[in-house]
């Protein structure tokens, strides 16, 4: 009886060694005969599922979301408020895992500016990203909702371009970067923005009401004495 074979699964499979391949040896040095070899596979049966080097980074591209989406989707499901800090390093290189999708992640950015395709590719990831992490941000911190939308945005784009950078920085230099030090620095960032978007919102009205009062108080004060 002839083995049945799972294409999606193969694909996924061919997807993830380019990510490792890439990862490694850069996209340059990247090809379907690396690929190939890698994967245990010839490079006919890697050509039956893929025409291009390209086509197979696009698939990489898409496994990495979809991977990234499916573990923060476990860990918001794991409790009624998510711990924002716990959903966000699943997007960090802290692991061998995810330090491989970072890197190819990272290595694909160096690519975008020259091929029209792939800065396509990039704007549609971006804005998944950024689909992705709103969500956790809404699950995570109870008075998201009561911000301004301006507030939110902003918000929203200072974490991904601190993860971004972050990320960026970990790749390159992991040994300046342990796992901890990664996390201690998100949730760093993580605290100082909510305190400006909680300065910037309906409830620091009053908050900014007294401060500007205190000073003409004691101003009076100070000329009474």
């Amino acid at each position: 009886m002839p083995k049945i074979v799972d294409h999606a699964e193969r694909r996924d499979q061919i997807a993830l060694v380019a990510c490792r391949v890439v990862a490694k040896y850069g996209f340059e040095q990247t090809t379907i005969v690396r690929i190939a070899r890698e994967a245990g596979y010839t490079t006919g049966m890697v050509a039956h599922y893929f025409d291009t080097k390209q086509d197979i980074i696009v698939a990489a591209l898409r496994l990495i979301l979809r991977r990234i989406e499916e573990r923060l989707t476990r860990q918001a499901e794991a409790a009624e408020q998510p711990d924002l800090l716990a959903l966000l390093t699943e997007a960090l290189p802290v692991d061998e895992t995810r330090f491989t999708e970072c890197a190819f992640w990272t290595a694909f950015w160096g690519q975008v500016l020259a091929d029209k395709r792939l800065k396509r590719i990039n704007a549609w990831l971006h804005r998944e990203y950024m689909r992705l992490f709103e969500r956790c941000l809404a699950q995570s911190w109870p008075q998201w909702a009561s911000w301004p939308a301006d507030t939110r945005d902003q918000v929203l784009r200072s974490v991904v371009t601190f993860i971004n950078g972050l990320t960026a920085s970990a790749v390159a230099s992991p040994g300046d970067w342990p796992p901890e030090k990664q996390t201690g620095q998100l949730q760093l960032q993580l605290r100082l923005i909510e305190l400006w978007a909680r300065q910037s919102g309906p409830e620091a009205v009053p908050v900014r009401r007294r401060q500007m009062s205190a000073p003409a108080a004691g101003s009076r004060k100070h000329t009474a004495g």
